[in-house]
């Protein structure tokens, strides 16, 4: 064990500790082991709880029943192999920002309707 690391058992997740310095330019880089082992890729989410800073990797989100749809699609187009895992990876991609399109549309609709004080009373939000 290096000596800037120290372990803990949380449950059965071994926790890793180690300084690091943040530049002049309030950079911070991960230790390729910390990256490794949250499998990181290029963003991560960052948040402050009970004066900490919190910094999760984002992890791809499941599409749900979505990722059947598209794969039976895609299957019924006579993709397969290779391909097949290529169009997934790319349809796949573009159903959050579809989601959060038609999200932003709904609660664009449901503020400029109407009633708008419907909207805080559906959905609990002041507008």
């Amino acid at each position: 064990m290096a000596e800037t690391t120290t372990k803990a058992l949380l449950g059965h997740i071994a926790v890793d500790k180690k300084r690091i310095r943040v530049s002049s330019k309030r950079q911070i880089t991960i230790p390729m082991k910390f990256h490794a082992l949250l499998g990181m890729s290029n963003e991560v989410d960052c948040h402050i709880r009970n004066g900490a800073l919190i910094i999760t990797p984002i992890r791809p989100e499941s599409t749900g029943e979505f990722a059947e749809e598209i794969l039976a699609d895609l299957i019924a187009q006579g993709l397969s192999g290779q391909q097949l895992l290529d169009k997934f990876a790319e349809t796949n991609r573009k159903v959050r920002p579809a989601v959060q399109a038609l999200i932003a549309e709904a609660d664009k609709v449901a503020t400029t309707s109407g009633n708008p004080g419907q909207f805080a009373e559906i959905f609990g939000v002041d507008k």
